[in-house]
């Protein structure tokens, strides 16, 4: 890894997280419109399976074309971006490794509230104590980088501009 690179603030990931989950509203909306246009589903509850298997595979797309160009719109803003641990620019294969790692962020309490039938605010608390817990264990990590982008052999780092 290279000695000049420094992660960013567990804040600043933080908010970069939660301003990408905002963008990917617009992304939902489109990728759900088309789907409901291209299958003519007239209820939401239809085709819900299918909707979520395609679902994962825009959000693929989405993050594994950004990531492997260094950035998403979000990690831009907060001037965040994605390395591999050499230093170098993900490769699609390492991409969508990450993104196939990054569930880790949901899919615990999804199966944890799905098997214990948890529904409303059980499974926000559940939810939310997950992703405190997953966020807060980054400050063990040697260079303070997310489990899931040890395990994907990539890293985040602060691309702020030089301040005068």
């Amino acid at each position: 890894m290279p000695p000049n690179t420094i992660t960013p603030s567990l804040l600043r990931r933080m908010a970069c997280w939660l301003y990408e989950g905002m963008l990917l509203f617009g992304v939902v909306f489109i990728a759900g419109y088309l789907f409901g246009t291209l299958s003519q589903t007239k209820n939401a509850m239809d085709n819900r399976h299918a909707l979520q298997a395609f679902l994962f595979v825009i959000f693929g797309i989405y993050f594994v074309w950004f990531w492997s160009r260094g950035q998403t719109l979000a990690m831009k803003t907060w001037h965040i971006r994605v390395l591999d641990r050499d230093g170098q620019p993900l490769s699609q294969g390492r991409a969508l490794l990450r993104y196939l790692w990054s569930w880790l962020w949901v899919l615990p309490p999804l199966v944890v509230s799905w098997g214990f039938e948890l529904r409303g605010g059980e499974a926000i608390v559940i939810f939310v104590g997950w992703i405190a817990v997953w966020s807060i264990l980054s400050r063990f990590h040697p260079r303070q980088q997310f489990l899931h982008d040890a395990l994907a052999g990539t890293q985040l780092v602060d691309t702020s501009p030089p301040k005068p």
